[in-house]
């Protein structure tokens, strides 16, 4: 590609990534019509094929492109989300959250980083493989999901259960960081647990042990169970993590309540399961229940349980986006990722995948995020060299 065409290739990218900022998306708040309607002119107006994907009720979850090989083979797919994060505090930001400017070099506003500058990207790469579709081997498909920031994965799972569509031999997810290819995460087991306990009037003369005291005993014993270090043996370079995130209980002052909630989430490796993650903190409550009866046990409710993953760096899709990364001469690492994410579900079903490779950002899921756009040409030379391979590989 010629210096002017691939400037403005990047240019039209910068472009859609704007448009896409400017309707708001944010998981669970906003209406995602606006935004997926940018994306569903702009592919037919290049003649790019793509269907709605529908959740169980009916809802719409995303968006998916389907690009057919003229060869047998493998399929391979491309996910981003167009759904953000929420915007917090708007009167913190210094540019208003839905701005889509470019300043400085920097592309500003919800979702310029995680992840609609990939969704445009994505898109691009989409239109550009339609002229030489009938010399690749399998397909390359596209998923753009907007339920993703809900923890839903509404999008991925639609995608995952359509009886049409091929399923994929590898994911490469577009989240954003130029120096590292996720190719790994920690898995998480999710619990709810209530405390019981008599109620009471918080001026009686009789002493009660509420609710809320015996959650924060629960908290205590949590906190002191004692978790596995890193599995040497494993080669999972990253220790189980155990962090009691909310606590909700009473009302008032004049109460001491009989109910409280805590959630907890267990961050799970391949030496310490979902499994092992259950029974510590079953043990915990136990303890509790034992040392500070009441008249209800403690009830532990599972949410959601998603495994760890990893791939070698030989192991496709990660070889492929390391390799192309390599040749456009870019010092780029594996990673194994503390937090969890789509990766895992996808795990889960068996597919590999990478999670994240993209431009520079800053503010992410916070105040004034923004992506770096020098680094855009690199990173879209690297995915789309990286298709390619797949493609004729397959």
């Amino acid at each position: 590609m010629s210096e002017n065409l691939q400037q403005a290739r990047m240019a039209s990218v910068i472009e859609l990534a704007q448009e896409l900022i400017r309707r708001p998306s944010r998981g669970g708040i906003d209406n995602y019509g606006p935004v997926l309607g940018v994306l569903e002119d702009w592919l037919n107006d290049r003649a790019v094929p793509h269907r709605r994907l529908y959740g169980d009720a009916g809802e719409l979850v995303g968006l998916l492109v389907e690009i057919s090989g003229g060869r047998p083979g493998q399929w391979w797919t491309l996910d981003a989300c167009v759904d953000t994060a929420p915007y917090g505090d708007e009167n913190a930001w210094s540019f208003p959250p839905a701005s889509g400017d470019v300043v400085d070099g920097w592309l500003l506003g919800r979702g310029a980083a995680d992840s609609k500058l990939a969704v445009a990207m994505f898109c691009h790469i989409a239109d550009d493989l339609m002229p030489r579709a009938a010399d690749l081997n399998g397909g390359l498909a596209m998923l753009l999901d907007v339920d993703e920031h809900t923890g839903g994965f509404g999008g991925a799972r639609a995608y995952l259960a359509d009886p049409r569509a091929a399923r994929p031999a590898g994911v490469m997810i577009g989240y954003p960081g130029l120096d590292e290819v996720v190719v790994g995460g920690r898995g998480l087991w999710r619990a709810t647990l209530a405390v019981h306990a008599p109620s009471g009037h918080s001026g009686s003369s009789k002493t009660v042990v509420g609710a809320i005291t015996r959650a924060a005993h629960l908290v205590r014993l949590l906190d002191e169970a004692e978790l596995p270090g890193v599995d040497g043996a494993s080669g999972f370079p990253l220790p189980p993590k155990l962090s009691v995130t909310s606590v909700h209980g009473g009302q008032g002052f004049s109460v001491t309540p009989d109910r409280c909630e805590l959630n907890v989430d267990v961050r799970t490796t391949p030496g310490f399961d979902a499994h092992d993650a259950e029974t510590l903190v079953r043990k915990a409550v136990a303890e509790l229940d034992a040392e500070l009866p009441a008249p209800a046990s403690t009830e532990v409710t599972p949410v959601a349980a998603w495994p760890p993953f990893r791939l070698a760096e030989d192991e496709q899709p990660a070889a492929a986006l390391l390799g192309a990364a390599a040749e456009m001469g870019l010092a780029v690492k594996a990673k194994t990722a503390g937090p969890s994410n789509i990766g895992n579900l996808l795990a889960g079903e068996g597919i590999p995948a990478t999670a994240g490779f993209g431009v520079p950002y800053e503010g992410l899921h916070g105040i004034d995020e923004r992506a770096h756009l020098a680094e855009l040409p690199q990173v879209y030379a690297v995915y789309q060299r990286a298709v390619l391979n797949l493609l004729k590989a397959g």
